[in-house]
């Protein structure tokens, strides 16, 4: 079983198109989105939720007013100015650092884990698909991504799949490297910008960084040419794969107004069958 995740230097690069065609492309796999701050494949996939769980992280302070004699110490200390005046705890405020929990004369102060979002494991047409959405504002997302790729792994492992395909976060930040890390392989997509160039660089180096072998695809190649070449020959010098440069199309739009991947809307496009040229690649490179 390969695991390939999908990722780019920022969001908008075409990321998730491509994860939903490669969806509609690919034989015995197991999706899923890691992009849990900001999740869209399902827009692609519509889902059928079969499993639904809380996804627990971090703590917060929680006051017992039946146990609180209103000391005023935990209010004191809290460096965070968490704790009002009538001693209770703003959520919003509260860092979960356990001091005013171990300072607490009266042990009257506990240290509760919340529902911080969701995580689902749902059936598609393409095949099942293991996703989650974290709560507004809230923090730990690396963490969810992790149990997120561990249910697809266990799901694959059961399924005896071929492929684990997942569509990673935009970024180099934590989300991303729980998205990455082990895999067999990232692919990155970018645009032909000199911002497009930056942001896969620093992506790119992220990778290597954990020793998880590279491949690159061009988006919208066309819109500027010179830019693509850059692009290329940066990938010459650092011994980097392009699979293929996709034109800009204005089918894409079309495709994700109608909520379908691609390969559905569009099966003999020009970007459709530049698609199935770069899975075939993947299949031999990779599998």
């Amino acid at each position: 079983m390969k695991e390939l995740v999908i990722l780019s230097g920022k969001g908008g690069t075409g990321k998730t198109i491509t994860t939903g065609a490669f969806a509609s492309l690919a034989k015995n796999k197991v999706l899923a989105d890691c992009d849990v701050d900001a999740a869209d494949l399902h827009l692609l996939l519509k889902p059928e939720i079969k499993e639904e769980s809380d996804f627990l992280s971090g703590t917060e302070a929680v006051i017992d007013k039946n146990l609180c004699n209103e000391c005023g110490l935990c209010r004191e200390l809290c460096r965070f100015d968490a704790i009002s005046e009538d001693f209770t705890v703003n959520p919003i405020a509260c860092e979960g650092c356990d001091f005013c929990a171990n300072a607490c004369p009266q042990k009257a102060i506990t240290m509760q884990r919340n529902p911080k979002g969701k995580q689902f494991v749902s059936e598609t047409k393409f095949g099942p698909f293991v996703h989650a959405k974290l709560g507004i504002g809230e923090d730990n997302s690396g963490k969810l991504v992790s149990q997120v790729r561990k249910k697809a792994n266990e799901i694959g492992k059961k399924l005896k799949s071929d492929w684990i395909i997942i569509d990673g976060s935009p970024g180099i930040g934590c989300p991303v490297i729980a998205s990455m890390g082990g895999a067999d392989c990232a692919l990155i997509i970018t645009e032909p910008t000199m911002s497009g160039l930056h942001d896969a660089d620093r992506i790119i180096k992220t990778a290597k960084h954990f020793n998880v072998p590279v491949k690159l695809i061009i988006n919208k190649y066309d819109l500027n040419p010179e830019m693509s070449d850059k692009i290329e020959d940066y990938c010459k010098s650092n011994d980097i794969s392009v699979l293929g440069k996709l034109a800009f199309d204005k089918t894409v739009v079309e495709a994700m107004v109608n909520g379908k991947t691609i390969i559905e809307y569009a099966p003999e496009s020009e970007i459709s069958n530049a698609l199935r040229e770069i899975w075939n690649k993947i299949n031999t490179e990779i599998l």
